[in-house]
């Protein structure tokens, strides 16, 4: 039970923690169409967390909430990868950033439709058509920014300098998901795969063999995350129990 928790939050801290990022973006997009693209990708997001943080709530069975998930545990609790809580950056690093994870949760959804658990099945087959979206719509920009302008494309390079030590983490399993058998490898492969085909379109290059970071999983955060909740989680801890 105690792994089935731990991997349950875990994605949805990884939802959220991804959308309080993306939601940085609201209201400051390239473009009027784009902001309201990347912000209403924030708020499917934002429903996966939910969904997530009340199946946790319910194995519990402590009298948590999705609320009090969310809102009221620190930075050691929370399991998110690091590649969700690293600053926003630019334009190219938001976009390349949520390529990764739409291509991650579009093959991880595929694989939990399956998964003997029925709950996070039911979860990931309603998540799965919002997740398809996000992967069209980031693959698209990365593609556009990395074989556009001069600009842009240097800008790319950068942006996959900047996140490609940590996308690593993503297929290295913690100790929960080892324990509930979760098959990372053969997700890896169909990422990178993908990964692959898009970046070529796009004239950039898959980066050598590095060392991947990681940590996040496992509770040890960069320190980004602490600024990061110190937003998210401001409204709830000054007005405990605060409703609108």
């Amino acid at each position: 039970m105690k792994a089935l928790i731990d991997y349950t939050l875990h994605l949805a801290d990884n939802t959220l923690i991804l959308a309080q990022r993306n939601a940085e973006w609201c209201g400051h997009g390239p473009v009027l169409e784009q902001d309201i693209a990347i912000t209403n990708i924030t708020l499917d997001l934002v429903g996966q967390s939910r969904s997530f943080y009340q199946y946790a709530a319910l194995l519990l069975n402590n009298g948590s909430t999705e609320d009090s998930l969310a809102y009221l545990r620190t930075e050691r609790e929370y399991k998110n990868c690091l590649l969700m809580e690293l600053p926003r950056g630019d334009w190219a690093q938001t976009i390349l950033r949520q390529f990764f994870n739409s291509a991650y949760q579009y093959y991880l959804y595929q694989y939990l439709q399956q998964y003997n658990d029925p709950q996070l099945s039911a979860i990931a087959e309603k998540s799965i058509k919002e997740v398809s979206y996000h992967l069209r719509w980031s693959s698209e920009w990365v593609i556009r920014l990395g074989d556009g302008t001069e600009e842009s494309h240097e800008r790319m390079v950068q942006a996959l300098q900047t996140l490609w030590p940590y996308t690593g983490e993503m297929f290295i399993p913690a100790p929960y998901e080892t324990e509930l058998g979760i098959d990372l490898a053969a997700m890896q492969v169909s990422w990178q795969l993908k990964i692959k085909a898009v970046l070529e379109e796009a004239t950039l290059d898959v980066p050598e063999k590095i060392f991947m970071q990681q940590g996040g999983k496992a509770g040890i955060h960069s320190e980004h995350l602490g600024f990061l909740l110190t937003d998210l989680q401001y409204m709830q801890r000054t007005y405990p129990g605060c409703e609108w």
